[in-house]
């Protein structure tokens, strides 16, 4: 039985390892990790293992994905859904690149002074396109 099958985390890291596959075998990616055992890389694909918190900034580096996005799905699955929201709830949420960003386009366009998000000011971002989101 695994029981962090089919979470988004396992999903993300399975995803990474086939899509870098060109590049860096799991093993490799394991090792940047930090991880002294290749197989774990498969565990943690096919949710057998969670992610371990401490791993995530080497994790992320080597699965070239963003830090914050990797932690936030590992914390969910490392704690559970309800205990994620409450460290969020107290810490914030972990900010991806990306995110941070779009905050920082939206300071400047509006000049520094912490709009608030207005129904109008949201029909603008979602009339966006969707690929541009």
């Amino acid at each position: 039985m695994n029981p962090y099958e089919n979470t988004p985390t396992a999903k993300l890291i399975a995803d990474r390892v086939r899509d870098l596959s060109h590049r860096k075998t799991q093993a490799e990616i394991a090792s940047e990790a930090g991880f002294a055992n290749a197989n774990m890389m498969t565990f943690l694909k096919n949710g057998r293992n969670k992610v371990p918190l401490d791993r995530v900034p080497s994790l992320a580096k080597a699965l070239e994905v963003d830090p914050a996005m990797l932690m936030r799905l590992a914390l969910d699955q490392a704690v559970g859904a309800t205990a994620a929201q409450a460290i969020t709830e107290i810490f914030g949420t972990p900010v991806t690149q990306n995110e941070r960003g779009w905050l920082a386009e939206i300071r400047d366009a509006s000049d520094n002074s912490d709009p608030r998000l207005t129904g109008r000011a949201r029909t603008a971002l979602r009339g966006s396109s969707g690929n541009d989101l």
